[in-house]
């Protein structure tokens, strides 16, 4: 049976698995799915009283929780318009995001309540915790109304976190993230007995659509944290949980591998002899791979990985150690997966065929490379950005396909290939296309790099890296104990680092991809809500007196992409 708007993913799973566990808080409450229907009338009972009726939009501001979800329901499936907000924007962002988007209601957790201004809230209808459903305020006391919403009707308004402070408000429809139900089952089908554990943030259309609408249409249970996903608290609730799904970011599996594999195996000069060849360091990945696994808990069935490109060493230990891990590819503003892998379909460094249902091509190819821009045609793309109709009409083309603003390519058999984003390409002094992503791919494969940003200055490429402290001291055991006291030490060690980087890079990527200079970065780079790098604070930038690069006057615009 193919849904078509939220109300039927809420009632037909209601009616479907009535006594299953739909959402579970870990080491907390289990609800089951008809205590979800109870708990979404409550809600929707709550709305009506302050006076909300279909079409208005109502904003979640909250830590992922069970009532997160019901909160979504209760608002899609009554007709209003849902608008999740990541909980890492600021406050001035909070603030702007709930004005433009014209919400009258909030519900709200407990730690997010004080980001926002009480300015805000008080132009409200009625504020909500989401924990327990409380009236935190109401100021509007008059009886509203509800209805069932048309495939056609707007949903959600997700302001993506892009690389800029001004994000765009996407606009989805039922129809839009219905589909991806069925659009995405002939990829992966979710079965009523899978476990979900979410780690991302629900306000995250990736975590949102696959982990939690398409699962609960399937039957599925999703436990989520009520705490950070540190290490420690990510051991015991793997260990408790023993999911047989998680949705996770490239971040947290590079981390994984550059720590615990690529560390150990170039700590000295026996072990690199070793991973150097082939056969030795494929037995070495499989063995650290079922170590992975029981990190995993044992019954991961599917690992799926998606909001950015995922570094080719850490998806080739991901392959070779036989890890079920899948690679996703799409975007806020199509609900989002276009293109996706899973078992014997991965290739390392494709994002798999696009799903069935979706249309794709490339626009502008360039006759050498047979790179273009990637346009899609999908059930599932936005209706376009909120009161931005400039910006929609941006993303169209005349005959109503959506640019995704993404470069790649497809091999002979229609897997896709992912170049980089078209903005971000860089021109080189003869002409060629210089993608600083793949740069930093080899950047960040580099054992003592933790992230690296590639940015043109004065026709030269210029490479701005964060070391692995503990990765470098690791390797220098002199610079393990009285840090502060070895000053001049690291600055001997950096200066040989850096050599060793450049000539690391420039021996794996092609002539006119090579970097003139690398540049320290002490602190971590800026990111997005959704862990991506705010390029726009590093391109382009002069070097001022002393040597420290200034930030730019301008800002780029806003990247969405949730590859």
């Amino acid at each position: 049976m193919r849904l078509n708007t939220l109300y039927e993913v809420l009632h037909e799973s209601i009616r479907k698995f009535p006594k299953h566990i739909a959402f579970s808080q870990w080491q907390g409450e289990d609800i089951s799915y008809t205590e979800v229907g109870e708990r979404v009338e409550q809600i929707q009972q709550t709305l009506i009283s302050a006076g909300l009726n279909p079409g208005d939009k109502i904003a979640i501001l909250s830590s992922n929780m069970p009532n997160w979800g019901i909160c979504y329901f209760a608002i899609t499936s009554a007709g209003y318009v849902a608008v999740p907000i990541l909980p890492d924007f600021t406050t001035e962002e909070l603030d702007k995001i709930i004005e433009h988007s014209e919400s009258k209601a909030l519900f709200v957790s407990d730690k997010l309540f004080t980001k926002v201004s009480k300015s805000t809230t008080d132009r409200l209808n009625i504020v909500v915790r989401t924990k327990n459903l409380s009236i935190l305020s109401q100021k509007v006391k008059k009886q509203g109304s509800i209805t069932i919403p048309k495939p056609e009707d707007l949903a959600v308004i997700i302001y993506t976190s892009g690389t800029t402070s001004s994000p765009k408000g996407v606009m989805l429809s039922h129809y839009n993230i219905s589909s991806q139900t069925w659009l995405i089952e002939p990829l992966f089908m979710v079965r009523e007995d899978d476990v979900l554990l979410s780690v991302l943030p629900l306000s995250h259309t990736y975590e949102c659509t696959l982990g939690m609408v398409y699962a609960f249409s399937a039957g599925a249970r999703v436990v989520y944290l009520d705490k950070a996903p540190t290490v420690s608290v990510l051991m015991n609730a793997l260990k408790e949980v023993r999911p047989t799904i998680m949705l996770i970011v490239p971040l947290i599996i590079e981390k994984i591998y550059r720590a615990k594999v690529l560390a150990k195996f170039t700590s000295n000069a026996f072990w690199q002899t070793l991973y150097r060849i082939g056969f030795m360091r494929r037995y070495l990945h499989r063995v650290a791979g079922r170590k992975l696994m029981k990190f995993f808990g044992k019954r991961i069935r599917f690992l799926g990985i998606g909001g950015a490109k995922l570094d080719t060493n850490a998806e080739k230990f991901l392959f070779e150690a036989k890890v079920p891990y899948a690679i996703g590819y799409g975007l806020t503003e199509t609900a989002p997966l276009i293109a996706g892998a899973v078992g014997d379909m991965v290739r390392i460094g494709s994002t798999g065929p696009v799903l069935k249902g979706i249309e794709a091509r490339l626009d502008n190819v360039n006759a050498e490379t047979g790179q273009g821009e990637i346009v899609v045609k999908s059930p599932s793309q936005m209706i376009g950005y909120y009161k931005n109709p400039e910006a929609t009409k941006d993303v169209f083309t005349e005959d109503g396909w959506f640019r995704t603003g993404d470069l790649g390519s497809f091999d002979e058999d229609g897997w896709l290939y992912i170049k980089g984003r078209l903005k971000n390409m860089i021109l080189g002094p003869s002409g060629e296309n210089i993608y600083p992503e793949d740069i930093e791919n080899v950047l960040n494969s580099h054992v003592f790099i933790s992230e690296s940003v590639v940015t043109e200055q004065e026709g030269q490429l210029i490479a701005l890296v964060h070391f692995d402290m503990d990765a470098i001291e690791a390797r220098y055991e002199e610079l393990r104990d009285a840090w502060e006291q070895k000053k001049q030490d690291w600055e001997k060690y950096r200066d040989e680092i850096i050599e060793d980087i450049k000539e690391y890079v420039n021996s794996r990527v092609n002539r006119y991809s090579r970097i003139s200079e690398v540049v320290e970065e002490k602190e971590e780079f800026v990111k997005t809500p959704t862990k991506k790098i705010r390029r726009f604070l590093y391109n382009n930038r002069t070097k001022g007196a002393a040597g420290t690069p200034e930030a730019p006057k301008q800002e780029a615009k806003e990247e969405t992409s949730e590859k």
